[in-house]
C-alpha cells in the first residue's frame, strides 16, 4: 500500500471520527461525551499500533514501592500484561507493563495543557523495577530523553479535538518545559484539524523520536484532506514497533503478604 493511498484512507477515518465527535457534543452528561472521544482515539490507535502494543481506556498505574498514577485516558501497554483488576472496563496496570500514555482533550488551552503535561511527568517518574533478567542473554537497553534505560520508558503524547492556535500552544508547552529537564517534556501534541508539535533538531529541522536538551519544538500544520492521522500513525509505528520489556516479576508486588504456612516437607 502507498503512503498516497494510506492518506487518503486516513483522511476519510478522519471525517468519520469528527462526525462521531460532533455527535458527542450532543450529550448531556460531560463525562459521557468525554468518555466517548476517549473511545473514538482508542479506536484509532488500535487499528495502528504494532500488534504486541494493546491501547487501554481508563486505567490506573501501580509500581511495586507502592506508587500508584492519576487516572489515565489512554494507556499504551505490553499485550502480555496480567489483568490484575478488570472491572467495568477499568484496569489497574503494573508499570513495567506500560509503554505510553495519551492524555485526550476536547479543546486544548493553557489549564488542558498544563494538567496533561503534569500526569506525563508525573508517569514517567514511577519507577519500573520489577522485572526478571533473561539468563545468557545481552541485556537491552533504550536511549532516550538524553538517558540510557535497561527498560523502555514511558512515552507521553496529547491528543485535541480542538485547541487554541497551534502557535499559541506551541508557547505554552515552551513555557511548561523551559524549567524542567526532557525527562518530564511530552513527546508531542496532536490537534485534530490543526497539526501538531513535535521536537526535532534545531540546525536543520529533523524530528526527534523524542525530547532531548536543546531540541527545538517545531510546529506541523496538517493538510486539510489529511488532517493528522496520517502523520499520527506514522509516529505511532516509529514509536512502538520497537517497545519492549523483559518478563514481569510479580514477587515484589506480593510485597508482606504473607502466602501460606509452611506445614510438612518431604526429602528423597
Amino acid at each position: 500500500m502507498t503512503t498516497e493511498k494510506l492518506g487518503k484512507i486516513l483522511g476519510s477515518v478522519a471525517k468519520r471520527m469528527r462526525a462521531d465527535f460532533e455527535q458527542s457534543q450532543n450529550f448531556n452528561h460531560n463525562g459521557e461525551a468525554g468518555t466517548s472521544r476517549e473511545v473514538l482515539i482508542q479506536e484509532f490507535l488500535s487499528g495502528y499500533l504494532p500488534a504486541h502494543v494493546e491501547a487501554v481506556h481508563n486505567a490506573e498505574i501501580i509500581a511495586a514501592n507502592g506508587d500508584v498514577s492519576p487516572q489515565c485516558d489512554i494507556v499504551l501497554i505490553d499485550r502480555g500484561t496480567p489483568p490484575f483488576t478488570t472491572l467495568n472496563g477499568f484496569r489497574i496496570i503494573p508499570n513495567e507493563c506500560v509503554y505510553g500514555m495519551v492524555e485526550v482533550k476536547t479543546k486544548l488551552d493553557s489549564t488542558q495543557l498544563t494538567d496533561a503535561c503534569n500526569k506525563i511527568s508525573r508517569m514517567r517518574r514511577i519507577p519500573k523495577t520489577s522485572y526478571r533478567p533473561i539468563p545468557g542473554t545481552i541485556p537491552r537497553s533504550t536511549k532516550a530523553y538524553g538517558a540510557t534505560h535497561n527498560y523502555f520508558p514511558t512515552s507521553g503524547m496529547i491528543v485535541a479535538f480542538d485547541s487554541l492556535k497551534l502557535e499559541t500552544i506551541g508557547s505554552h508547552l515552551m513555557d511548561w518545559c523551559r524549567t524542567r529537564n526532557p525527562i518530564d517534556w511530552p513527546d508531542s501534541v496532536w490537534v485534530a484539524g490543526k497539526g501538531h508539535l513535535q521536537w526535532g533538531d534545531p540546525r536543520n529541522g529533523s524530528l526527534f523520536r523524542s525530547p532531548v536538551a536543546g531540541a527545538s519544538l517545531i510546529q506541523i500544520d496538517a493538510l486539510p484532506e489529511q488532517d493528522i492521522l496520517l502523520s499520527l500513525a506514522l509516529h505511532l509505528n516509529i514509536h512502538f514497533s520497537d517497545a519492549w520489556m523483559n518478563p514481569l516479576d510479580l514477587i515484589p508486588y506480593s510485597g508482606a503478604t504473607p502466602l501460606g504456612h509452611f506445614a510438612r516437607q518431604w526429602t528423597i
